[in-house]
């Protein structure tokens, strides 16, 4: 039996659910640009590769790439973020709005659009180059009375944070949104969750978890630490995800564990985008956090498949 079937859903019923849910996104969006050659000799002038480029890409990353994981599984998905008033910016608006995502961005003139660029040689990366600011005060309150604004507009609201300095107000955010009723959802950074209190749900990668819980020698002390977290921090729920070794969430009722469904995995980068992408439209759309679990696995199983910033389509996920 597929994904689909164990989960008892019905496929034109679950599209319709996705089609209807809306989510807020807010958080550091970044350009991730791609250039794709081949080495074939060393240069002259130091020992590095020579990479002839022959043809780059460019793809919404970061926040824009929850985001992107949202629309392309059929659901309504707008982003709340800060870029600067330059060339990267603008074409990473343009990618956003080509993906049907209602876009507000915030232009700063005083920095420069979070860019990551990536050469990549026979599948290989060989390097990669960071560009990145972080926004200013005025541009960041304005954008804080906008998610005010529009925030009970949404189902859900997800808070991407990639520490850019994009979610400096996310103390307020988590307030104004669960004041109105609104679940909100943190991809998180750092190691003090501190400023995430009174969230519904955070998910945090396996090294992220350890680098703020500390390291741990079995199950029993993982789900002890877990849960110790989730009531320190007055959370619902806690998703751990622990990369080969599938996902956990911890709840009050226990812990839920399922293993990974990728059957190759290529490239892992954008995997946390596309749970907690998957994760907020499900719950968004009505269904459990159980299910919604089980769905955004099957959907980073097939990203995990897919070289760079990728996500999982409504048609892929219906297929599983």
């Amino acid at each position: 039996m597929g994904v689909m079937q164990d989960l008892g859903l019905n496929a034109a019923m679950l599209a319709e659910k996705l089609a209807a849910a809306r989510v807020l996104v807010v958080g550091d969006v970044m350009l991730d640009r791609y250039w794709f050659g081949d080495v074939s000799r060393i240069s002259p002038e130091a020992p590095v590769p020579v990479a002839k480029i022959a043809r780059s890409e460019e793809r919404a990353g970061g926040a824009a790439n929850v985001a992107r994981n949202i629309a392309g599984l059929g659901g309504k998905a707008s982003i709340l973020s800060v870029v600067g008033d330059d060339e990267a910016g603008n074409a990473l608006e343009a990618l956003l709005v080509r993906d049907g995502i209602a876009t507000s961005l915030k232009r700063d003139a005083n920095i420069s659009t979070t860019v990551k660029l990536r050469v990549v040689a026979r599948q290989q990366q060989l390097i990669r180059l960071d560009f990145e600011d972080a926004p200013s005060h005025e541009i960041l309150a304005d954008k804080l009375q906008e998610f005010a604004d529009i925030v009970s507009e949404h189902d859900v609201v997800i808070l991407s944070d990639y520490g850019k300095g994009g979610l400096t107000h996310v103390e307020e955010m988590i307030r104004l949104a669960r004041a109105a009723g609104k679940p909100v959802l943190i991809d998180p950074k750092g190691d003090d969750y501190s400023k995430y209190a009174g969230a519904t749900l955070l998910t945090p990668n396996r090294s992220e978890f350890r680098q703020v819980a500390g390291s741990w020698r079995d199950e029993d002390t993982l789900t002890r630490k877990a849960q110790d977290l989730r009531e320190e921090l007055n959370l619902d729920a806690l998703l751990v995800t622990r990369s080969e070794e599938g996902m956990t969430l911890f709840r009050a009722e226990g812990a839920l564990h399922q293993p990974t469904l990728a059957r190759e995995v290529y490239d892992v980068s954008g995997a946390g985008d596309t749970v907690i992408g998957t994760l907020g439209l499900a719950l968004a759309a009505g269904l459990t956090l159980p299910v919604a679990m089980s769905l955004a696995n099957a959907a980073a199983g097939v990203v995990v498949g897919k070289l760079g910033t990728a996500v999982c389509t409504q048609q892929e996920l219906l297929a599983l």
